[in-house]
């Protein structure tokens, strides 16, 4: 009897999909349509047309789905961090038994707190000067090292390394790892840019023991870092605020080498993408934008070669041709050692001619000048003598002692400088006047009021 009354009041057991769509019904009845107010988040549009985003605030978050019926009737591009007012119905996503919006219209109600703060950071270093171009470095061709910021365990890590592995295997690659997400994101990129700024004023670059194979070198790197990538894959404004830091973005700033920011999708844009140096759609874009394929320098230098090589070869053509040429214009050697002897004699000729009748002149210039010279002498030794008369003169006038038998005299301290000015006495200094006939010791009074 009482086995029979227990089946009578157990609960009932629900299929989930029965479940589900009573849950739905529940809803429907009880607060549909709705309209909801919130922080628009991770917005991202199918192919297919429709929409799929969040709805949230400090307290709560909602998952809602517009489908593309009500998607084409946007009047705006809805952006992560915009503030809201959706209206659709409430319900249950059976296949997931996930609570779902499904929205019928979006009309913006204001900006949401984080992208206020956004752009509120945004303008301030904006104002400071910070996202100026005139800062922005172009990136070096062939770095020496490329240094890495972002999580071990990210994606973008992966695909950072993938694309540097194929395109730039000879360049070293120096991972400085990070949380990229979370309240301690920003202070742990800080520091693993500090270090990375610390290896690029060196010569020297330690190991970091990255995942990579090529990066797990057992011995130091005699490069320096020239190049520093910062990279996360995509998410929502929230995802993202690690690199809408205020002090990360002051970090960046004081780079010493080009920064790439490659965070995010292409449509996502954080404070450190405008900081940056350049700023990349994509992680992946990141690293093609910080190495040039290893191919293009190979093309290169054949083509390098090639030229050389081309230059070298019409060289030689030319040089034979001269040659050539000088062969052909030789003649026999004996008929050009017979030039070559009959030119020296008459070179021989004309250099004894014009040595003896250069000694004969010469011979003639030396009487002239003896019998010039003694007069030259007298001439010079008067003027000199009245130019000495005239200097002795002048000289004299300057004595000062001339100046002290007019009644001046000369003030000097204790330690024998000069006074020339009340300023530099004092009351009570000692001081020495010197006058036309001798000197007289002196102390300076104190001033009369």
């Amino acid at each position: 009897m009482f086995g029979s009354q227990s089946s009578l009041f157990a609960p009932a057991v629900w299929q989930v999909g029965a479940l589900c769509r009573a849950v739905t019904e529940s809803l429907q009845s009880k607060f549909n349509p709705v309209t909801v107010r919130g922080e628009l988040a991770g917005f991202s549009r199918a192919t297919s047309g429709h929409c799929y985003f969040a709805i949230k605030d400090s307290t709560g978050q909602l998952r809602c789905a517009m489908f593309k019926r009500a998607a084409d009737r946007l009047d705006f591009a809805p952006r992560d961090g915009e503030l809201l007012e959706v209206q659709g119905r409430l319900g249950v996503y059976e296949p997931r038994g996930d609570l779902q919006l499904t929205v019928d219209a979006v009309h913006r109600a204001g900006v949401g707190h984080l992208f206020e703060a956004f752009a509120r950071l945004k303008a301030k270093l904006q104002a400071e000067g910070l996202l100026d171009a005139e800062r922005k470095r172009p990136l070096p061709a062939m770095p020496s090292a490329i240094g890495v910021v972002t999580s071990l365990g990210a994606a973008a890590l992966h695909d950072v390394v993938s694309v540097l592995q194929r395109r730039v295997p000879h360049i070293p690659v120096v991972i400085a790892p990070a949380s990229v997400q979370g309240p301690n994101a920003p202070a742990q990129i800080i520091q693993a840019l500090s270090s990375l700024y610390d290896l690029a004023a060196t010569r020297q670059v330690l190991p970091t023991g990255a995942p990579a194979k090529r990066h797990a070198a057992s011995k130091s790197l005699a490069c320096r870092i020239e190049l520093i990538l910062l990279v996360r894959g995509g998410g929502d404004i929230e995802d993202l605020s690690a690199f809408n830091d205020e002090q990360l973005a002051r970090t960046l700033s004081r780079s010493p080498v080009p920064v790439v920011s490659g965070v995010g999708h292409e449509t996502d844009f954080t404070i450190a993408d405008f900081v940056a140096d350049l700023r990349a759609p994509t992680p992946t874009a990141a690293a093609e934008l910080a190495a040039v394929p290893l191919d293009v320098y190979l093309l290169a230098q054949d083509a390098l070669a090639w030229r050389m090589s081309d230059a070298v070869q019409r060289r030689q053509d030319t040089q034979a041709q001269r040659l050539d040429l000088l062969a052909s214009q030789m003649g026999r050697p004996s008929a050009w050692l017979a030039a070559q002897h009959l030119r020296q004699a008459g070179c021989a000729q004309a250099m004894h001619t014009l040595s003896a009748h250069g000694l004969q002149q010469h011979a003639q210039c030396i009487q002239a000048l003896s019998a010039q010279m003694p007069q030259a002498l007298q001439r010079g030794l008067q003027g000199h003598t009245q130019r000495l008369d005239r200097a002795g003169l002048r000289l004299g006038l300057l004595d000062p002692r001339l100046v002290l038998q007019r009644g001046y005299a000369w003030l000097q301290d204790a330690a024998g400088h000069a006074v020339t000015s009340c300023h530099q006495t004092s009351p009570g200094q000692a001081l020495t006047a010197t006058l036309s006939d001798g000197t007289v010791d002196m102390t300076v009074a104190p001033r009369s009021r």
